[in-house]
Parts: structure tokens; sequence; C-alpha cells
């Protein structure tokens, strides 16, 4: 086989593995860790395959909306975690906002149980090159307390880098923070290792300025 000719394999290898990695949905296009883990159906984006978190320890399970970065983000949209009892254990999602990169990115993780029961769950959490902090306060209740959907809103402002989440048109202490090492970024939807569906999403804001 000629060199030309094995390039241009390559290319065509590379390109159709860069289709199958996106998916469209609410307007957007996704990057997806491994799109045979997601289904799009009837408008709603399901995750179906829980995938546990890699070293350092910090999710990776979710998709990356493919936008610029945003100063101010405005996310609502509605959130269904899977059935309980599944696997006789505890239930998860997350939105991720202020992404910089795989290794620097804060996520609202919204769960079952309290962070007084789980102290990695229900709360604020910071990645920055190594595994998951917790950034906000343990109180607050459970925010995922039925099996039916949930409406959440996520605000964030890179300017003074608070976000605050809502669920149901509820908040607490666990569910806003401010973490002054990050600022604009992008954002996603997925768990940390666990399966649910997510519907509705909407965005505003403003992108940031380079």
């Amino acid at each position: 086989m000629d060199t030309m000719r094995v390039l241009t394999l390559l290319l065509l290898f590379s390109l159709s593995a860069s289709a199958q990695s996106t998916l469209d949905a609410f307007g957007l296009r996704w990057r997806l860790p491994d799109p045979a883990d997601w289904k799009l159906d009837s408008g709603v984006l399901h995750l179906l395959v829980p995938r546990p978190s890699t070293q350092p320890r910090r999710p990776t399970q979710y998709a990356l909306a493919e936008t610029p970065p945003y100063q101010r983000l405005h996310l609502e949209l509605e959130v269904k975690k899977e059935p309980l009892p599944v696997r006789n254990r505890r239930t998860s999602l997350i939105l991720v906002y202020a992404w910089r990169d795989e290794n620097h990115f804060n996520y609202a993780h919204l769960s079952v149980d309290t962070g007084h029961q789980a102290a990695h769950h229900n709360g604020i959490f910071h990645v920055y090159g190594g595994d998951r902090v917790r950034i906000s306060s343990l109180d607050g209740p459970a925010m995922l307390t039925s099996e039916e959907w949930h409406k959440v809103r996520l605000s964030y402002d890179a300017a003074t880098h608070r976000v605050d989440v809502y669920v149901n048109g509820k908040t607490s202490p666990a569910m806003r923070a401010v973490d002054m090492s990050l600022g604009a970024g992008r954002f996603g939807i997925g768990s940390f290792f666990d399966m649910g569906s997510f519907r509705g999403v909407k965005i505003s804001g403003e992108i940031a300025k380079d």
C-alpha cells in the first residue's frame, strides 16, 4: 500500500472517529467521551452506561457543549436520575461549568443524599489537575428527591467567580460556591458514575471576550 493511500485512510478514520464522538441535541453540538454510552430519543438525552471515575478521582462521564467559553452562564434544563434501587448504591448527576480542559473545571453534584451523608455528594466541586475537592458547604437537603423530572438552573459569573444552583426552585449552602482559580469556561452535563436523562436544555449569558 503506497504512502498516499495510507495517509488518506488515516485521515478518513480520523474524521469518522471525530464525527462519531459528537452529537447534536438542544440546538448544540456535544462532545461525548464514548458515544455508545449515550442515546438521543424524542428530545431526551440518556446516559445509559455508568463508568467508574479514573485516577485522579474526578468525573469524566459528561457531554461537553462545543461552545466558546462563557463569561456569564445561565443554564436551565430538566434532569431525571436512574430508578432506585438499581445496584444498591447512591445515584447522582452533574453539571459541569467553568470548564477549561479535562484537568481544570468545576461541577455541581446533584444527589439523592446530603453532603453530611456523603461528603463528595450534593455540592459544588473543583478540579484543578488532581482529585476533585469540595468547595461548598455540606449543609443542604438532597437535590434528587424523587423519580420525577427535576427543573434545574445553574447561574455562574466568572467576574465574581460565584455559582448558584437551584433545583425545583430551591437552593442551599451546598449548592453555591465561589472559586477564584477558574474564570470563563464551557459547560457539560452527565454523571460521576451513574445513569440519568436530560431534556429541555437552554442556555443564555455572555460569551467571554478574547
